[in-house]
């Protein structure tokens, strides 16, 4: 399938796009009136309801908050579903193994290599952390718990890690290599996505969310560039960084300020349900080409998110419009994921009709986008380009920081 582009906007603010450029694609919903006019109903009934708006504590406050409530429940409410000792079989890897071929991105503490395995000849992609930058960032616990997530963690649409190795300065995780890109380039590159493309992509986020949440997991760091896309065109869920297991509740201070829910800025206890909002602004950003409480001042971000105030453009059908408002919803006793019947009550929604969950699980449904990559070959051209500087891996000699990632 080829995503037309439609035409570039003259406004620098987010523009509320026509609907065009997509004739390849057609779908037949037929949305009946009584339906388009119960959203609409709900729309304005949600905006003309009175808000408080709580003051936000600062970066500081909120992280200080937390670390005492965590410490505080720490104890008594977690029933692990990770081992607390790794009992994980390292994957027998080492630098020497890998032939390293580009950067794939770079991040706060380290990068994303493609390799070549010199044994088998197969690409992986290598995420590598600066271990100073981990401690220093306190993100050692955050760094072990990925690890044993990501080698316990089985799905269609998850990352797989196959094994994990260090030197003397850094971590390494070895995964497969999704070479079809960023979903986040792909939306870019199409300004935003028809109907049935968003609901294709959003539907497979939700099945890789609903298998964690039944493993404790709460991923906390949904959007599109974390979501990548294979050479078939099924995404793959990555970068576990922010994930927590937790049974009950938890108040980290973490994520993306576009998609962080609002519980989580009033430095309020949250569970599951933070990730059903991000689905929510997921699917929203998906449809429009753009999130909807954005502002290029993250405190301004912080205050729409708590207002909770969305305009949902006209060219919106009434069934998506009924979803994002049961998803962006402050009220958690509203919030469709966090109801007693949990993701089924998504899954069961109008918008999702046409999809047989059991065939999208196990990849029997036509996808709307194949990435146009060569197979086997290392294909990077659906990457974009980093610089490749002096490359500090492989040290030896004393580790200070050995006693944090014993089981790496």
């Amino acid at each position: 399938m080829n995503f037309q582009e439609p035409q570039q906007q003259s406004s620098s603010q987010p523009q509320h796009p026509q609907q065009q450029g997509y004739a390849s694609y057609q779908h037949h919903d037929v949305i009946p009136a009584q339906q388009q006019q119960s959203a609409n109903q709900q729309q304005q009934q949600q905006q003309q309801r009175p808000i408080e708006i709580p003051r936000i504590p600062t970066y500081q406050e909120l992280q200080a908050q937390a670390k005492i409530r965590e410490q505080q429940q720490h104890d008594s409410t977690t029933i692990s579903f990770l081992p607390k000792k790794s009992s994980i079989t390292k994957g027998k890897y080492a630098l020497k193994d890998f032939q390293i071929m580009r950067t794939l991105g770079t991040g706060s503490f380290g990068r994303v290599h493609l390799v070549r395995s010199i044994h088998n000849g197969r690409y992986y992609a290598i995420k590598v952390l600066k271990k100073a930058q981990v401690v220093k960032m306190k993100q050692v616990e955050h760094t072990n718990d990925e690890r044993k997530m990501l080698k316990l963690i089985d799905h269609p649409f998850i990352i797989r890690m196959w094994g994990t190795f260090q030197d003397a300065k850094n971590l390494f995780l070895v995964m497969d290599y999704i070479e079809g890109g960023e979903l986040f380039s792909l939306l870019r590159k199409s300004k935003r996505f028809p109907n049935p493309v968003a609901k294709f992509y959003s539907a497979e986020v939700l099945l890789a969310l609903d298998y964690l949440h039944s493993h404790n997991i709460i991923y906390r760091d949904l959007k599109p560039e974390n979501i990548l896309i294979d050479r078939y065109g099924h995404i793959k869920i990555t970068d576990f960084g922010f994930a927590k297991e937790v049974t009950f509740y938890t108040w980290t201070l973490c994520g993306t300020p576009d998609y962080i829910a609002p519980e989580v800025i009033t430095a309020k206890p949250y569970n599951k349900s933070v990730d059903w909002w991000s689905l929510g602004i997921l699917i929203f950003e998906m449809l429009t080409g753009y999130t909807p409480f954005y502002d290029k001042q993250p405190i301004k971000t912080y205050e729409k998110i708590l207002q909770s105030k969305v305009h949902y453009p006209p060219f919106l059908e009434p069934a998506a419009v009924d979803l994002l408002i049961n998803l962006i919803t402050p009220d958690l006793t509203r919030r469709l994921g966090n109801l007693q019947n949990g993701a089924r009550d998504i899954k069961n929604h109008s918008w999702y009709t046409e999809v047989v969950w059991d065939k999208l699980y196990a990849k029997d449904i036509a996808t709307p986008y194949e990435p146009p990559v060569a197979a086997g070959v290392g294909d990077s051209s659906l990457f974009d380009y980093y610089p490749e500087g002096e490359l500090d891996y492989g040290a030896t000699g004393e580790d200070p920081y050995s006693k944090y990632f014993e089981d790496f």
